[in-house]
């Protein structure tokens, strides 16, 4: 079997690691906790980072108007069957041998990434900004507006005394070593086609 195909085969098999793997994980950092406390997101699941983490993180939101960290949402039935999809389109195209379809599944699974990272934006803002009007703590910004609470989308922020912070987990990174492998697969195409015509 050509190098490519194996590359796009391998490549598009890696993001089934995202099963297993954590995707992203957003940590609190402040002086009250000596030990930052944190959620790992899963592309089917939230959980803790540490035992117990999300009961605080859930306890500090109730008093400033938070919801809780959901349990249960529609992405999590959406992204485990389109990883599924896109890992068989991805091995049936190697299989295939046809570079063209190489790039063109590394096009739709980019674009699935950044639809992706767009709705956990969507879900942060929400999160961030939708707050409970009856909260027992209400703090204003500079301008004398409620304050939003919404973590950053990739790296840190100081969110009153805790330092939030975004960042990629083993998951995502399997993801993007899956995708440009795949996208290597068609530069790899590329030569072997030239071979034969030399």
């Amino acid at each position: 079997m050509k190098t490519s195909k194996i590359m796009m085969i391998v490549g598009s098999l890696m993001i089934l690691l995202l099963f297993v793997l954590p995707l992203w994980n957003i940590t609190l950092e402040a002086p009250q906790y000596p030990e930052a406390i944190g959620m790992d997101i899963w592309i089917n699941k939230i959980t803790d980072h540490n035992p117990n983490d999300i009961k605080n993180i859930n306890l500090m939101n109730h008093y400033v108007g938070m919801k809780d960290i959901p349990t249960d949402m529609a992405e999590f039935d959406i992204f485990p069957p389109v990883i599924i999809f896109m890992a068989v389109l991805g091995v049936t195209f190697g299989l295939i041998g046809n570079k063209k379809l190489y790039v063109t599944w590394f096009i739709i699974m980019s674009l699935l990434g950044t639809a992706g990272m767009y709705d956990f934006y969507r879900w942060e803002y929400d999160y961030g900004h939708n707050l409970k009007e009856n909260a027992a703590i209400k703090f204003l910004d500079s301008k004398g507006e409620p304050m939003a609470y919404q973590p950053p989308l990739f790296g840190s922020k100081m969110i009153l005394n805790f330092n939030a912070i975004s960042l990629p987990m083993s998951g995502a990174y399997a993801l993007f070593a899956g995708m440009f492998i795949t996208l290597a697969a068609f530069f790899v195409a590329k030569k072997e086609e030239e071979k034969l015509q030399t």
